[in-house]
């Protein structure tokens, strides 16, 4: 213990702490997100040396490092690549538990897009089954604008 400490009883003070602020995704993300608010659709980003299309979409290919520009339309169909069941709740899952995380390879897609499963009782959940995005019917601009993806 430090010498100037010796002799002082701590005071220990338990409290939320809560930060507003404000998140620019950036042009990329935005992009993505705009798409999927005003038309229903879902775009990757192709890698124009790896030829990887990446949902969701990136500005930097992380294999060979190129800008990535060019914009594809995915399908909002793809394949359930795994899973999880998640049984606690806390306060900043958007649904109430338990609830179904999955990975979702759309057509289109080479890589995986984490979001909600829903409308598949859990002993029916298997890897590979096919799944469709539904879309909420107010959109506002973010991940949560894709409800969840559904046992098709």
């Amino acid at each position: 213990m430090e010498p100037w400490l010796e002799g002082l009883e701590p005071i220990v003070e338990h409290q939320d702490l809560k930060v507003p602020y404000r998140y620019s995704m950036g042009a990329t993300t935005s992009k993505f997100f705009i798409e999927i608010r005003d038309h229903k659709r879902i775009l990757g980003i192709k890698c124009p040396k790896c030829k990887i299309v990446f949902v969701p979409p990136r500005s930097i290919c992380g294999r060979c490092l190129s800008s990535l520009e060019e914009w594809v339309e995915v399908s909002d169909k793809g394949t359930l690549q795994s899973y999880t069941i998640v049984y606690y709740a806390t306060p900043v899952q958007p649904a109430p538990t338990p609830l179904i995380y999955g990975i979702v390879k759309l057509d289109g897609a080479d890589t995986g897009l984490g979001h909600m499963i829903n409308g598949a009782s859990y002993e029916n959940l298997r890897i590979g089954m096919r799944v469709q995005a539904t879309f909420r019917e107010e959109r506002v601009g973010n991940m949560l604008d894709i409800l969840y993806f559904k046992p098709i």
